[in-house]
């Protein structure tokens, strides 16, 4: 047996052999590094857009770096034809007495096309870009100007829109609203009690969260442009979580941000009606406590004249249609949509027939379909029909006599475009090519004549084509991502092997399993789960992005990598499988979990010995439960911002799904991690950001107690002042997937240890 310096210079002598030709070959293009994943641009997509449809659709703009110098040309293509047209050269948005173009971050032309709205210099107000500076370009003189007046803070303005003449812009300011005359610059305040707690216009930081599906645009011009419609939204009784910033300066900062736990008081909501021209605000009469219900969605409805908005209860299970009259303020209710678990907000409301009828999506049958439904609400029509899930409207051809939409009536992990009759007449028609099986996403033009249309596959970078309706035909690709797919095509990709698993109660759950290039069956491999298993997101998709890079790093090390959707995910496969995790988050889901590893740690070429999990958010939620209550199964976790009692969490998130805690303490309980510290054996990282404002670091704390007063060993890692996405700062999401793949490597990969102790799960 050779000793430790015989090896050393057996090493040298080798390495002394090697040609200097080979020793200075590039390092392998086929093996992934987290530098190539998280420190260089190697692996972006090529960048599209925004674009932007002019008129019904025969031509669209978007941005394209400049031909000359800095800053992005606004440039038009013919559909039909390709031809290309520069239509705003870079050089036409340099500012009086700038240098360089203004950094186009998104854009919206005036109804004639001779205003260009340019927003750019953009801030966060909570996840979102949402406030920034507004420029408008008139293209017949050329003038560029800045809006907000002179007075106007940098990065404050929000939300700006063309009034339908075009001739205004309508825009929120430091929580108040403005109309801007673009002839004048003369500037009308139509609120002026705009505060940190009063709230015009915009939401705060649990409507935007929680009910306004990341978006926060908190007001609408009316079709005429005389009125504008707005929530207001009173925070004064809504309790401040103090997040605290130690690093920043000498002494720590305390940074209150408005936040309502479980069973606490919310903002008190309400829907008035301003003329543009200023004046006094008309609010409608909507009855009982507005800090108990929620008005998540509001829009003009098909004219000038009325409202439509959805008023939820506090547990909402309850979704009331109510039309409001903008010169009255009087309301009434049209359409009651309730559910024994919860009802979900409709972003989908398109009206028809001139504003007779309007679509609706419920799972009343058990599946998520649209429906007709008459303005006065006494006639339902279903439109969409059969035993699977509606995802999306992409629209509704009036004319036609066509809805568009998006589902899979026969694989969950994927999206496809199809088409019904809105008479209901008939079976759907799918428009996505079948020889393409993956996700297909779609922009559809006003006329839809066309669309532009995104398509990728698990492991296949996307493609951006323009496509003709309905036939799917692809006129030209406008993004191929050649360099991506040249450099993802070098990889040692994993082999995919998709997955439909059994729970314990015999429903099935899918799932994918990435297997290493050179898998060989006759060896023992490591396997790494990787779980969200919460209502917000499904992970087993068959599309391009998510963590299928570093997942197939890991393949190349020698792991196993598998997904499942438990039953609570929103999966499309049904109203049951989506509602069956009320009143018990975590129960179910940590439940359906384990089966999933039972079978799976069957197969042979699986080490029992080494299985474990991570998951960030309700994954770290979800990796902390199964790792305390299954040890017998699972030997090493990373909970990455995680969730631990749902008491800890915001009331709108926790008691849709888990109802009020005053009536479910036991629900709570059950479904929390700290419920099972007790039975906890392997090995645990726990990562959390200082300043997450979503998730408060309060959460890791208290689990951190319970561990310690159980005398349990772990390992933590805080990332201060860094938010929910753990993405601020030099280098951080480089440092922190480094950090989990050397626990990893140090705790899986390794040889196997002896069998963990089985211990008895918890309650």
């Amino acid at each position: 047996m050779l000793s430790s310096h015989a090896l050393v210079r057996l090493l040298g002598l080798l390495l002394a052999a090697v040609p200097a030709s080979v020793a200075a070959q590039q390092p392998d293009s086929s093996l992934l590094t987290l530098d190539r994943i998280y420190g260089s641009k190697e692996f972006a997509p090529q960048p599209f857009g925004p674009t932007r449809w002019l008129g019904e659709g025969s031509a669209y703009t978007t941005l394209e770096p400049a031909a000359e110098g800095a800053g992005q040309d606004l440039v038009r293509y013919d559909v039909e034809s390709g031809r290309r047209e520069v239509l705003v050269p870079a050089r036409a948005l340099v500012p009086p007495g700038a240098d360089d173009p203004l950094e186009v971050e998104d854009y919206a032309w005036s109804p004639d096309g001779q205003m260009l709205l340019i927003f750019t210099n953009t801030r966060p107000v909570w996840r979102l870009n949402t406030r920034g500076d507004y420029w408008v370009l008139d293209r017949t003189s050329g003038s560029l100007r800045q809006l907000g007046g002179k007075d106007a803070p940098p990065s404050t303005l929000m939300f700006a829109k063309f009034a339908p003449d075009g001739r205004r812009v309508g825009y929120v300011r430091e929580n108040n609203l403005y109309v801007e005359d673009l002839a004048s610059g003369g500037i009308t305040a139509l609120t002026t009690d705009g505060s940190r707690t009063m709230i015009n216009g915009t939401f705060d930081w649990v409507y935007e969260e929680e009910l306004m599906d990341n978006y926060a645009d908190g007001w609408r011009w009316s079709p005429d442009g005389r009125n504008i419609a707005y929530w207001q939204l009173n925070a004064d009784s809504v309790k401040n979580y103090n997040l605290i910033n130690d690093t920043d300066s000498l002494y720590s900062r305390v940074i209150p941000v408005q936040y309502p736990k479980v069973g606490q008081a919310n903002s008190a909501a309400r829907i008035g009606v301003v003329p543009a021209a200023g004046g006094p605000t008309r609010w409608l009469g909507i009855e009982g406590d507005p800090r108990n219900h929620y008005i998540p969605r509001m829009d003009w409805a098909a004219n000038s004249d009325q409202l439509i908005l959805q008023r939820l209860n506090r547990t909402q299970n309850t979704d009331e249609v109510i039309l409001g009259d903008a010169r009255t303020g009087a309301v009434r209710t049209v359409l009651t949509e309730h559910d024994s678990t919860w009802v979900e907000v409709v972003d989908d409301v398109v009206w028809l027939k001139g504003g007779k009828e309007f679509t609706w999506v419920s799972e009343r049958d058990g599946w998520n379909h649209v429906y007709a439904v008459s303005r006065d609400g006494k006639s339902v029509r279903l439109v969409t029909r059969g035993a699977y899930d509606v995802l999306e409207i992409k629209g509704v051809d009036d004319k036609g006599g066509w809805l568009y939409f998006i589902a899979s009536p026969d694989n969950p992990t994927q999206k496809y475009l199809f088409r019904a009759r809105l008479d209901g007449t008939g079976t759907a028609q799918r428009i996505s090519p079948r020889a393409e099986p993956g996700t297909h996403v779609y922009d559809r033009s006003p006329g839809y004549k066309y669309a532009l249309e995104t398509y990728s596959r698990l492991g296949t970078p996307p493609v951006v084509r323009l496509v003709r309706l309905p036939g799917n035909q692809v006129i030209r690709t406008l993004v191929g991502n050649e360099r991506l797919r040249a450099s993802v095509a070098r990889l040692r990709r994993p082999t995919v092997e998709w997955l439909s698993v059994p729970n314990d109660d015999g429903v099935r759950m899918p799932g994918v399993l990435l297997k290493p290039a050179d898998f060989d069956s006759t060896r023992k491999y490591p396997l790494l789960f990787f779980v969200y298993g919460g209502p917000g997101n499904a992970e087993v998709e068959d599309q391009w992005g998510g963590y299928y890079l570093w997942h197939s790093m890991l393949t190349q090390k020698g792991y196993l990598v598998a997904i499942v959707d438990n039953r609570g995910t929103p999966a499309p496969l049904g109203r049951a499988w989506r509602k069956a995790i009320y009143g018990q988050l975590g129960v179910l889901e940590t439940r359906d979990q384990a089966a999933a590893a039972r079978a799976l740690i069957r197969r042979p070429y699986v080490d029992a010995a080494r299985v474990g999990i991570w998951g960030w958010s309700y994954g770290g939620f979800m990796t902390l439960n199964v790792l305390f209550q299954h040890p017998e199964i699972y030997r090493t976790g990373v909970a990455v911002s995680p969730v631990t009692h749902w008491s800890l969490y915001d009331n709108v998130y926790t008691e849709r799904f888990n109802g009020l805690i005053s009536e479910n303490r036991e629900g709570y309980d059950r479904g929390s991690p700290i419920s099972y510290v007790d039975g906890f054996r392997g090995n645990l990282l726990l990562v959390h950001g200082s300043g997450d404002d979503n998730v408060h670091f309060q959460n890791s704390e208290v689990l951190i107690n319970a561990l310690v007063a159980s005398n349990k060993p772990f390992e933590m890692m805080d990332y201060p002042n860094r938010t929910h996405c753990l993405c601020q700062g030099k280098n951080t999401t480089l440092h922190l997937f480094s950090l989990i793949t050397r626990y990893l490597d140090q705790n899986l990969l390794a040889s196997a240890p002896a069998p963990l102790e089985r211990a008895a799960t918890g309650p």
